[in-house]
Order: C-alpha cells, then sequence, then structure tokens
C-alpha cells in the first residue's frame, strides 16, 4: 500500500476522539495505582501518577467521581496518533489530558475527530497503485522515432477507502480518480505528445493508446520523440507522474475536495540512432 501525499500537504499526524466512558476512566485511574508495585526503581510511581489522575477526574479538578453520574451521556475524548506518522513531531502536538465531551456536542478542539479528519485519514491508506507505463518499443528507442507510452486502464480507475470511528456511526469515504499522466522524458532533447506532456485520460478508461503494428509513422496521443542517442550503456531517466483528483463525502452528509495527489515511478530508456547511407 502507498501512502497518498501531494505538494504542502499531509495527512493529520495525530487527532482527539472518544476513548473512554466514566465507568472505564475510572477503572484506568485505580490500575495506575497498582502500577509497579513492589517493583524495584519504579515502586511507588503508580501511586503519583494515579494521585494526579484522582485530582483531576475524582476530585472535582475539573471532574468530579469521573463523571459517573453522566454515565451514557457522554465521553472522555483521548489523543490518537496517525500510524502512519508516528515519531514525528507533530504526532506530540495532541498533548491534552482526556476531556469530557457530552454526547451529540462537538467539542471545541481544533483537533477533535471530524469527517473531514477521517477523510484525511482515509487518504493516508489510499492504496494507489504504481505508476509504471508501458513503452513500444520495448527496451531501447530509436532518434526521430515516436516511443508509444500508455497504461492499461484495468489499473487506473477509481478507488475508494472508507474510515470510520467505531459506535458513533461516523465514516468519511475518500474517492481517488486519476486525472492525466504527465511525461518527463528524462531531457531536454525531446519532443513530447502532447506538446504540454500531460496526457489525458481516454474516453473508457485507460491513459495513451497502445502500439500496434501499422501505427509507426503516426503520432502517439501519448508519448516522446528522443532527438539525441544516449551514450553506451546509458540510459534516459524517464518520470511517469500520474495526477488523482480527491474527494471525500461523509454519514454526516459533508464532503468536499482535497488536494490532488501525485504519484510517479522512474524507468530507464536507452536511445540508440541508425545510421543510414545515401547513394
Amino acid at each position: 500500500m502507498t501512502p497518498a501525499t501531494a505538494d504542502n500537504w499531509t495527512p493529520p499526524a495525530c487527532w482527539y476522539e472518544p476513548a473512554f466512558s466514566p465507568k472505564e476512566i475510572e477503572r484506568t485511574v485505580k490500575a495506575w495505582r497498582r502500577f509497579g508495585a513492589g517493583a524495584p526503581l519504579v515502586g511507588g510511581i503508580g501511586y503519583v501518577i494515579s494521585d494526579a489522575l484522582e485530582h483531576r477526574y475524582k476530585d472535582g479538578h475539573p471532574y468530579k467521581n469521573y463523571n459517573l453520574s453522566k454515565q451514557g451521556e457522554g465521553m472522555f475524548w483521548a489523543p490518537v496518533v496517525n500510524p502512519n506518522r508516528e515519531g514525528e513531531p507533530e504526532a506530540t502536538s495532541c498533548d491534552r489530558q482526556p476531556f469530557w465531551v457530552d454526547k451529540g456536542q462537538t467539542p471545541d478542539e481544533p483537533l477533535a475527530v471530524s469527517p473531514e479528519v477521517l477523510a484525511e485519514y482515509a487518504y493516508d491508506e489510499l492504496p494507489v497503485p504504481g505508476t509504471e507505463i508501458k513503452m513500444a518499443p520495448r527496451g531501447r528507442s530509436t532518434v526521430n522515432l515516436p516511443t508509444w507510452v500508455w497504461l492499461d486502464k484495468a489499473r487506473f480507475k477509481k478507488i475508494t477507502v472508507t474510515a470510520s470511528l467505531p459506535g458513533t456511526g461516523l465514516s468519511a469515504t475518500t474517492t481517488a480518480e486519476p486525472e492525466a499522466l504527465h511525461i518527463d522524458p528524462g531531457t531536454q532533447d525531446a519532443t513530447r505528445f502532447p506538446a504540454s506532456g500531460a496526457c489525458a485520460i481516454r474516453k473508457g478508461g485507460g491513459i495513451g493508446e497502445p502500439y500496434v503494428r501499422g501505427k509507426a509513422e503516426r503520432v502517439p496521443p501519448c508519448g516522446v520523440t528522443y532527438l539525441r542517442s544516449t551514450a553506451a550503456d546509458e540510459a534516459y531517466a524517464v518520470r511517469a507522474t500520474l495526477s488523482w483528483k480527491i474527494h471525500w463525502t461523509s454519514t454526516m452528509g459533508e464532503g468536499g475536495s482535497l488536494p490532488s495527489g501525485s504519484f510517479g515511478a522512474t524507468q530507464r530508456i536507452p536511445v540508440q540512432e541508425i545510421q543510414s547511407v545515401n547513394r
């Protein structure tokens, strides 16, 4: 699975989501009191942590008796780290202790989970296929003769990922649709088709057009003609970058777009020059 990325944008490193009921936060605090009991060096550390947690969740600073009187009326929200960004500095930005949120309310917290946060997480999990183009002729190109480039329509179609928050009914589905293939021939001594280097999606899917016999003299809808050969044992690095349009919907009726993703791969192609003699 290849994580999705876009220029100047990445999915969130962490967020807050519902984690503990009042009874669960009570059990968690009491479990800390037993931590390290009788163990060398760490003995008593559980009491220190438990005292601090009881001050917050039991003694009224700000919660009293773990909010047990509100069991079923809300949850304590806690931080969650994006598993794809563990160890990054941004993953420590969700540093609030668990806080109470009434059922059906949206917390006043920019990093609280929302349909868009779920959509961004789903973006991070999009199984985008590798961008390995097909070329003809294979293996070696020839100066002044077009090299046809295409992508199989079966591999490059719309893909979706859904992220859900268990027990809440909240989910978001992120969809990626291929837009265009951009070809960088690896040298300025080349002519691209089309001239922009951006090959559009064909009607019915696929990019470019597979080469078949009899098309050698035609201009390919997607491809490149090299004007200079490569040296012996060398090759041009052809970069193929596929752009994807990203949008999302959610069970809350919300939706929108996310920054376009770009995914690329490099293939090497030697270019020969055929000498001819005029008589």
